[in-house]
């Protein structure tokens, strides 16, 4: 089988390596012509684990390709995926839908044959509908299916999370449809995975649905670390205590300054643009929505306050500025906000990432970029962890100790020991464990 990937972004190239790792011939388009040059040059545009040995070894079997021309890939394929990016809508949070329907147009400009056209990006419920009733106006004369199959990839996780997935769900609307994604996924399938199959509606409010779900879990186990500070008690026992609970789940109750990423922040906003649309009030992610942008704000008090209420003035190291661990992507992290908010206040900010400095200093000028995690440290009143990178819960603390100017850490990711770190002096700060506990 062939099929055509739109987009060589992080949904696209995961996902167009993978389904070559199946033994499905794929070729990716994308318009950015330094993006494609980069790849078939084996230069990866994003870090993800494992993602450039997958791509250079499909590249090299034949199985994977790369070019700008929509037309040329579509010879010969019997399914189109749409993997383009649906960034939130400045003004009303709503699903940038552009680049999408841009990549449709070009489809039925550029096609000769029938077609399974398949949305792999996240869109808005009803967007198959639309997109069915564009081909059926613009190519009346070509058999256009559309299908949803919504991505549900970790960043730092992508390649695992496709091919051991909870499940696979497709929105359609014919059996052809069905036939060819069945086909698709036999490998998945062979080897237990569920697929769903449902109405593309029902498909497309599952990403959403989802998203906003886990969304909520950090945002309620954030709330309940500030419980636990306030009472004395434990988050990460209070966390584990609910996790065993096999109706909750032990995943996302892990406390911090906040959720971020490319999916959470906008899949939140489209779904509840969605629902005001419908007249339908979710009270809930309203509520998660304004608890988790009040949430990182409440970061910089924590840090102002671990600096005796002041930081004008003093150098404070910062380890990580990407949302989440493995992974470049900086976007909505918690640290666009903190780090801007210190500045305001005059602080003077060192600050290291293992993979996402390159990013970060496109969107936050200003600051001082060191090499390594200790260099961050030289001569810093405090140093903060925003972060949950595995070496950062390795450092030296003795050597840390020797190169600040003060020996406060503000943990926000719980990463170090409380015992460990007030044993060698440190005036440690963590999220919702207790304060004097050794």
């Amino acid at each position: 089988m062939r099929i055509v990937m739109i987009g060589a972004g992080y949904v696209g190239l995961v996902s167009a390596a993978c389904f070559a790792e199946f033994g499905i011939e794929v070729v990716c388009v994308d318009k950015d012509r330094h993006r494609i040059e980069a790849l078939r040059a084996g230069r990866m545009p994003i870090f993800e684990p494992g993602l450039e040995d997958l791509v250079k070894r499909h590249v090299a079997s034949g199985r994977l390709g790369f070019t700008f021309n929509l037309k040329s890939a579509l010879q010969g394929a019997m399914a189109a995926f749409i993997a383009v990016g649906t960034p939130s809508r400045r003004g009303d949070g709503h699903a940038d839908l552009s680049h999408v329907f841009a990549a449709a147009g070009e489809i039925a400009t550029a096609l000769s044959h029938p077609l399974l056209v398949v949305t792999k990006s996240t869109v808005p419920v009803g967007t198959g509908r639309r997109l069915a009733a564009f081909f059926a106006e613009t190519r009346p004369d070509l058999k256009i299916e559309v299908a949803a199959n919504p991505e549900f990839l970790r960043e730092g996780a992508a390649i695992e999370d496709f091919m051991r997935p909870d499940r696979i769900v497709c929105g359609i609307d014919g059996s052809g449809a069905q036939a060819l994604l069945e086909a698709l996924y036999r490998p998945l399938a062979q080897a237990g995975t569920p697929l769903l199959f449902t109405g593309r509606e029902t498909a497309e409010l599952i990403k959403y649905a989802a998203n906003s779900y886990l969304a909520t879990k950090i945002t309620f186990i954030n709330e309940m670390a500030d419980l636990c500070e306030a009472t004395g008690a434990d988050i990460e026992v209070v966390a584990k205590g609910m996790g065993l609970d096999g109706r909750i789940g032990g995943r996302f109750l892990k406390p911090g300054p906040g959720y971020g990423g490319s999916c959470f922040p906008k899949d939140v906003q489209a779904l509840l643009h969605t629902a005001r649309e419908q007249s339908v009030p979710l009270r809930i992610v309203e509520a998660v929505e304004a608890a988790n942008a009040a949430r990182k704000l409440k970061m910089v008090s924590r840090i102002v306050a671990a600096c005796d209420g002041k930081v004008r003035g003093k150098r404070i190291g910062v380890l990580g500025v990407t949302f989440k661990s493995g992974t470049d992507d900086v976007r909505d992290s918690p640290s666009l906000v903190v780090l801007p908010a210190l500045q305001e206040l005059g602080a003077k900010l060192c600050v290291f990432d293992p993979a996402g400095m390159e990013e970060a200093r496109k969107r936050l000028p200003g600051l001082t970029w060191a090499q390594n995690a200790y260099e961050t440290a030289q001569d810093a009143t405090a140093l903060v962890i925003l972060t949950e990178w595995e070496a950062f819960g390795s450092l030296d603390l003795d050597q840390l100790k020797t190169l600040m100017h003060t020996p406060v850490i503000i943990d926000l990711r719980n990463v170090l020991s409380p015992a460990a770190a007030r044993a060698r002096g440190f005036a440690y700060h963590s999220i919702g464990r207790p304060k004097a506990r050794i």
